[in-house]
């Protein structure tokens, strides 16, 4: 009877709790929609909700008339669809549309038939100018000061985009965008790149309904590190495959889809390819079509350049072309055996700008043949920083530079010769290469700087197109209005009259600091609205205000690997520049010693903008570079084990093998007669360190950045059944580039030892992963280039891996 009444007590509280819970949640979601509809009128709350209400007449299911309802639309009749290009690394001067030497016939088309901008900025780096771009905000206070592999904890260099400052590829899909990215990201946290995410911060978790690209800094154009959404996935290893084509294609295909099953609503487009970076890659027969052209040097090219850049009217009839920068290599001093190979890089690199500007121009032609070309607004950036000099003398080996391995150019012709064939290799897939920094500079006309210098425009001034036919009359006038890529969500959201979000997904919003660029569209000769503007990068930096211009250019050539200024930095000491914009274009004329007062003025308004956007302590980016390595976005782990089937896991959370990183791999596998294979592989052709197993023989591969391959094998084939595999790499000291020895064991028994001589201190790729069983993306190794991905074909039971003499 106690039982029964505890029971009965206990349902009738039951039902009274529910009773209020669901009376709760009625009064709740009343208020909610009220609430959402206010917040509709004001523009301020994102996402928006569906409607949720319906007309019924009738009380039965046979004589009531239903009334479906609808989705309430938030976006101007007829709103356009949105496509942003931006190439990487391609700088001012290239364009054939503006007086360079690079056929682009895309580019020529859309100015031909809109709007061109000779005064628009991006941020000197890659991914901050993605970052900025896609928010509207300043990169730093996006949390993108450096690029997320050199991320540190500072709020300005984190890395990570915070939930604050909403993309405009959300506010647009709330708004009722189909939205999709293609290309380069290199705005997704290093650590987040595995298969166990978190994936807030991929494309598809910050806006993107579809990404089709890779989310390193960099990838090879014919065995990319390729992600569909979250999913990595493996490109054919095909002759004929080349990125830029697959994502093109792609690209086509999404379009296709969205105009076939929701032909209703409009789409964005953001296509950022990872070309023109490096590793130059392309054709053969695209790079021929420059053979010769550029046979005078880079300082013939960037006069010529000039010349016609006045001559179209791009730039002013008084703008002074600056000369080549202190220290640079000049065309004559370069030796007459080293010329064909640096004519060839700059040829390469020109069949590869003129390629990607072609694949835009096969999405131009699909949207003209669909009929939505007349009302789709088409933004084309046509680079997201200056041309890059980090190829410092000409490279067979980009990353050389970045882990500032000093080499020569004899060294490297020597090996290309060597090992790879020759000049026909140079373009190809086995080789990651980039110009001299001479051909940066000139493709960089008129100005001062590359890609990293943000002090001076070279670093930070692009070409910028804007068509959109059904709502931008082309005038032949050149737009020079100073404005930056933090500007472009003002102006798209300016033509949806769309008032920016102060709230999405429940996360209060921080302002825009872009300017809307409409104004521009109808008067090419209004007057520039945009406000201040900082620059900063790796301690270059400047600020842009009412016309002048000052800055300071930092502790680090991009041209060069000599670390020397940045460990001897003071930013206190620096000497600043100042230049008077509306009379120089070019930034030729220094006026600091002449003008003092307007060079302090201006440094207050640098240090009033630098601390509203998170920039300062100044010097942040070198930190885990140069300072603390061992504070790297990377995995704390020192020991790992692995199975067989794991694989695409990042450098950055895989062991480290480089300088001063001791290890000791132990390998459970089983041994047939027939097995071979890799056993596990970190990096690619250009770098890396591969374990396997050939003929019966159990090989070793260090690949130190191309010119140096260290090989050790075992010196007698192993034995097959149950084995236990050790193989210690066990460095002479923690020292940059230290050697280090590599012993083979079996069953405890020695079998192979062999010396590295200089080890890689840094990393070894860009994008290259971990892989177990197998060497995915391209081979570490050219013994088995030809039997890429090379899978093992024994069983691997366990591989362990950690670190020694720690």
């Amino acid at each position: 009877m106690k039982v029964l009444q505890n029971r009965k007590k206990s349902n009738y509280l039951t039902w009274s709790l529910l009773l209020i819970i669901s009376l709760f949640f009625a009064c709740e979601q009343n208020n909610k929609q009220n609430g959402v509809m206010e917040s509709q009128k004001e523009g301020t709350v994102l996402p928006f909700e569906e409607p949720a209400s319906s007309s019924i007449t009738g009380k039965t299911l046979a004589d009531s008339k239903h009334q479906w309802r609808q989705a309430e639309n938030h976006l101007p009749a007829e709103a356009p669809n949105i496509v942003i290009f931006m190439t990487d690394d391609a700088g001012f001067a290239n364009p054939s549309a503006f007086g360079g030497p690079i056929h682009m016939p895309t580019m020529e088309r859309l100015a031909g038939t809109g709007i061109s901008y000779n005064a628009f900025h991006t941020t000197a780096m890659c991914s901050p100018t993605r970052a900025s771009l896609l928010t509207g905000r300043n990169h730093h206070r996006v949390a993108t000061g450096q690029i997320a592999e050199l991320a540190s904890d500072w709020d300005g260099y984190l890395g990570k985009i915070p939930k604050s400052t909403a993309t405009v590829a959300q506010v647009l899909s709330y708004y009722g965008y189909n939205t999709a990215a293609f290309g380069k990201w290199h705005n997704t946290p290093i650590t987040d790149i595995t298969k166990l995410g978190p994936f807030d911060r991929y494309p598809t978790g910050i806006g993107f309904d579809y990404f089709y690209g890779f989310l390193a800094g960099e990838t090879s154009q014919y065995e990319p590190r390729l992600f569909e959404n979250t999913n990595p996935i493996e490109p054919p290893h095909d002759p004929n495959y080349h990125l830029t084509e697959d994502m093109t294609t792609k690209a086509i295909e999404w379009i296709r889809t969205n105009n076939t099953i929701t032909p209703e609503k409009p789409f964005f487009v953001y296509f950022t390819p990872g070309a023109v970076h490096g590793p130059h890659q392309i054709f053969k027969e695209w790079a021929d079509k420059y053979d010769g052209k550029f046979d005078e040097g880079w300082e013939a090219l960037r006069t010529m350049t000039f010349e016609k850049q006045k001559k179209m009217g791009w730039i002013p009839e008084d703008a002074k072309l600056n000369p080549l920068a202190k220290g640079m290599q000049k065309w004559d001093d370069v030796p007459q055996s080293q010329r064909e190979f640096q004519s060839r890089l700059m040829e390469i690199y020109a069949g590869f700008l003129e390629h990607t500007d072609t694949q835009y121009g096969k999405i131009v032609d699909e949207l003209e043949q669909q009929g939505l070309l007349e009302n789709t607004l088409i933004i084309y950036i046509n680079s997201d920083n200056g041309p890059s000099a980090e190829g410092m003398n000409g490279t067979i080996s980009e990353l050389l530079a970045q882990n500032a391995m000093p080499s020569t150019v004899e060294q490297q012709i020597e090996v290309l010769n060597r090992d790879y064939g020759g000049m026909d290799a140079l373009g190809g897939p086995q080789l990651d290469i980039m110009y001299h920094h001479g051909w940066a500079y000139a493709g960089a006309s008129p100005f001062q700087g590359t890609k990293l210098v943000a002090a001076h425009l070279g670093g930070t001034r692009t070409p910028m197109v804007i068509s959109w036919p059904k709502k931008i009359k082309h005038d032949g006038k050149v737009r020079s209005q100073f404005h930056h890529v933090n500007d472009i969500a003002s102006t798209i959201y300016d033509i949806l009259d769309i008032t920016p979000p102060k709230v999405v997904n429940g996360v209060e919003q921080q302002p825009l600091d872009g300017t809307s660029m409409v104004y521009t569209f109808d008067n090419a000769d209004a007057k520039t609205t945009k406000g201040a503007q900082y620059f900063e990068i790796l301690g270059s930096r400047g600020v842009y205000h009412d016309g002048w211009f000052a800055g300071t250019f930092g502790p680090k050539m991009p041209w060069s690997t000599d670390p020397t200024g940045v460990i001897n930095w003071e930013p206190e000491k620096e000497v600043w520049e100042l230049y008077n914009l509306t009379g120089d274009y070019a930034q030729a004329e220094n006026l600091a010693d002449k003008n003092p007062e307007k060079l302090e003025e201006l440094k207050v308004v640098f240090d009033k903008e630098a601390t509203d956007n998170l920039v300062y302590p100044i010097g942040a980016s070198f930190y885990t570079a140069f300072y603390s390595p061992s504070e790297l976005p990377s995995s704390s782990l020192t020991e790992w084990s692995f199975y067989e089937g794991q694989g695409r896991i990042p450098e950055a959370m895989a062991p480290k093998f480089v300088s001063g990183r001791s290890t000791l791999a132990v390998i459970d596998a089983e041994i047939n007669n027939n097995s071979e294979g890799v056993l596990f592989a970190l990096g690619g052709i250009s770098s890396g360190f591969t374990v396997y197993i050939d003929k019966g023989f159990l090989k070793v591969e260090y690949n130190a950045m191309t010119l140096n391959r260290y090989k050790i094998s075992s010196t007698t084939t192993i034995p097959t059944g149950k084995v236990k595999i050790e193989v210690e790499t066990k460095y002479d000291s923690k020292e940059r580039m230290a050697p280090a020895i590599v012993t083979l064991k079996v069953n405890g028994e020695q079998v192979g030892q062999g010396r590295i001589e200089r080890s890689v201190p840094a990393i070894h790729t860009a994008s290259e992963t971990f892989d177990i069983g197998v060497d995915l993306g391209s081979p570490v190794s050219l013994d088995y280039y030809n039997r890429t991905p090379f899978r093992f074909n024994g069983e691997i039971e366990k591989i362990n891996i950690k670190y020694i003499d720690e």
